[in-house]
């Protein structure tokens, strides 16, 4: 370790030598966390106010510090500032720079707040301020899923159970289940967000202030619902942080399976959608390649989103209370989450209406693999036919169509009298794609009258966030 006996920090008066310059660089967090410059800023604005309601501070120094935080917010815009990591943070940069600017004004800042309140406080504002823009790009994401659903009501495909033909759906009936995924995903982020929009600013280092301060003044400055209630809990409190990247994580999950969906139906062997080539590349050997990159870098990118949680969680599984270094951790887990999950959502905004569906390719996959069998076996119960009959009548005429290569729509009415007797000439009304389609018509189901009417009602509801 140095001798260096040169300890000038803001914190360095009771030591007797400088900081190994090895441990400096390991401890800094600068390097990352003066993206919470501008939250320290609004921070460091509304306690400057606050005490000078309190008598703490003139009304001259007031006006310094405000002229001075204001040339701090322009350095670091223009990139003139320099950051430096004897200072370790965001906070101490500044405040270091406000005090060279204005003078003794500068030190009086600080008065009655610690670094544990101020980091938790501006960690909070900058959360606060990503989930909007999120719930912005998850929204646009949303309306363009229902637009491209509402003008599919009537496109015909497989519906899936195992990647193996079920039954028809519509197209804007599958889209709408995407969109009942990122719904849900929305209703969790707003709710993460109203649990973290508290002010944990006045709760200093771990047991609050001696002096006077209004909470409920700087909490309202800053745009918080209420400050927080426990000091203790206010400055060691990252749940916040956490209920965000649980949020993540099922969201990037959801676009992750989307993103294999889209992969797959964009094969050759599929080929149930074209993706717009300003979203795909091509090969360096291959020259008729057309790689579906996007929703492939949005898949894997899940991972990584889903390893932040991990990281927060296991941060914070063993700490006591209150603050400790360790909670300079919670960082950089989150600020690449949220800018891992701002970027997939741009991407897929912007991808998913631009996608074309090939309704005829589409059609003819839904006809293979007996897609309408279920239908005749509710018709054959609708005959009087115990379902459980119904259902072995129907597997014995599949096996027959496998063996003659037909189709059950192809079978002739002899045929299909042959498994059953109960069967008569309108059998064919439900073995056709539109019939079976058109059968579910009810709430959640695929008819294209359903489909329409809940396409509205997704649309109502963005409407009215």
């Amino acid at each position: 370790m140095s001798n260096d006996k040169d300890t000038s920090k803001l914190w360095g008066g009771r030591f007797s030598e400088a900081t190994d310059a090895f441990v400096q660089r390991f401890t800094a967090s600068v390097g990352y966390d003066q993206r919470m410059a501008a939250e320290d800023i609004v921070g460091s604005l509304a306690h400057a106010r606050m005490l000078t309601s309190i008598g703490v501070l003139s009304e001259q120094e007031l006006v310094s510090i405000e002229g001075g935080l204001e040339q701090v917010s322009k350095e670091i815009e223009n990139g003139t500032f320099q950051w430096s990591i004897e200072l370790e943070d965001v906070h101490m940069n500044i405040e270091a720079r406000l005090t060279e600017l204005i003078g003794a004004a500068g030190k009086k800042l600080h008065t009655g707040r610690s670094r544990n309140d101020q980091v938790a406080t501006d960690i909070r504002l900058y959360l606060r301020s990503a989930i909007d823009a999120i719930a912005g790009e998850l929204t646009r994401l949303q309306r363009g899923t229902i637009t491209l659903a509402a003008a599919n009501t009537e496109t015909i495909m497989p519906g899936f159970t195992h990647l193996q033909t079920a039954q028809p759906v519509v197209f804007g009936h599958h889209l709408l289940a995407w969109n009942e995924m990122l719904e849900r995903d929305y209703g969790r982020l707003m709710d993460c967000r109203a649990r973290l929009n508290q002010s944990p600013l006045g709760a200093a280092a771990l047991a609050g202030t001696s002096y006077p301060i209004k909470r409920e003044q700087t909490a309202a400055a800053l745009g918080f619902d209420k400050p927080t209630e426990n000091s203790l809990d206010s400055v060691s409190d990252r749940d916040f942080a956490i209920e965000f990247c649980a949020f993540a994580a099922l969201l990037m999950t959801h676009l992750s399976r989307m993103s294999e969906e889209m992969i797959l139906w964009a094969s050759v062997q599929f080929g149930f959608i074209d993706l717009p080539d300003r979203f795909c590349t091509g090969s360096s050997i291959m020259p008729q390649k057309k790689n579906p990159d996007v929703p492939e870098v949005v898949r894997g990118k899940t991972g990584r989103v889903n390893g932040h949680l991990v990281s927060l969680l296991t941060l914070m599984k063993s700490q006591p209370l209150a603050y400790n270094k360790d909670n300079q951790e919670d960082k950089e887990p989150l600020f690449d989450t949220v800018d891992t999950v701002l970027d997939a959502l741009r991407a897929f905004a912007d991808l998913v209406p631009a996608m074309r569906p090939n309704e005829e390719t589409m059609r003819e996959a839904a006809r293979a693999g007996f897609s309408t069998a279920t239908d005749l076996a509710d018709y054959l119960v609708r005959r009087g036919l115990p379902f459980r009959d119904a259902h072995e009548v129907v597997g014995a005429a599949v096996a027959h169509c496998i063996e003659t290569g037909l189709d059950l729509p192809e079978l002739d009415i002899a045929t299909l009298k042959g498994f059953c007797p109960n069967v008569a000439e309108d059998v064919f009304d439900v073995l056709t794609l539109e019939g079976s389609v058109a059968a579910r018509n009810h709430l959640g189901g695929t008819a294209p009258e359903q489909v329409k009417a809940a396409a509205k009602r997704a649309t109502k509801r963005l409407d009215s966030r």
